[in-house]
């Protein structure tokens, strides 16, 4: 393929999206200052991310979800409202989370969908019951965040329960960037079990997002046309 027609190519693949981003100045342990924020979304936009859900850490235990709604539309403010941001939350599970009121609002912005940080270890029998109720009953459409933290300490069949309810499944891009990681990530992705891509980036240090080595990967070993369709599919999410 000659230079011309690559970039032709390039140009018409489809933008990814990320997710799962700190990018927030100040609200959590993710980027401090506005200038920081910037700074992130600048590298997004240069690893061709068109949409960048800012899902800053909400702990039912710190504060509420007015709280926490108030602190997230000030920093956007703060960073001018970019058009490229929607505001999510990466809420963390805790026993009875059902039960806490005004959860749906935190739902991703033009989207049905509520993305859950699940805590390490071996979860119980409860753990499990309650997510898969959950997805059932919080008017929202549940995403695991970053499974590839807790796959080793699951059962498969924990996995296929998941999935069997519903749930859907978000990974972090060096799970697939990392070679460590490569096969598992192409496996999971292969049989339909991961449906989004995010950075969790928190700055450009030691957690910088790196999308664009992930896509890469996913486009050398499945191929364009499997590529731009599953892209597509987290595009049909959002409105």
């Amino acid at each position: 393929m000659n230079t011309a027609m690559a970039t032709a190519t390039a140009a018409a693949r489809r933008k990814m999206i990320d997710l799962h981003c700190h990018v927030l100045p100040g609200m959590d342990d993710g980027c401090q200052t506005v200038e920081e924020s910037l700074a992130v979304l600048d590298r997004l936009r240069q690893q061709r991310v068109d949409m960048v859900v800012a899902t800053p850490h909400f702990h039912a235990s710190q504060e509420s979800v007015e709280e926490f709604l108030a602190r997230r539309e000030a920093a956007y403010a703060a960073l001018g409202h970019r058009s490229e941001v929607r505001l999510g939350a990466e809420v963390r599970y805790y026993s009875g989370i059902r039960r806490l009121e005004g959860l749906s609002r935190l739902r991703i912005q033009g989207s049905n969908l509520l993305l859950l940080e699940m805590p390490l270890g071996r979860w119980t029998e409860y753990t499990l019951r309650e997510v898969v109720e959950l997805a059932d009953t919080c008017g929202a459409q549940l995403v695991l965040a970053h499974i590839e933290r807790y796959l080793k300490d699951q059962p498969k069949r924990t996995w296929l329960r998941l999935l069997d309810a519903g749930v859907l499944m978000q990974v972090n891009a060096p799970f697939f960037a990392d070679w460590r990681t490569r096969r598992s990530a192409l496996k999971l992705l292969k049989n339909h079990s991961i449906h989004f891509l995010g950075s969790d980036c928190h700055n450009l240090t030691d957690r910088a997002p790196r999308l664009e080595e992930a896509e890469a990967v996913i486009r050398k070993k499945m191929g364009e046309d499997f590529t731009d369709q599953w892209i597509a599919f987290g595009e049909s999410w959002f409105v």
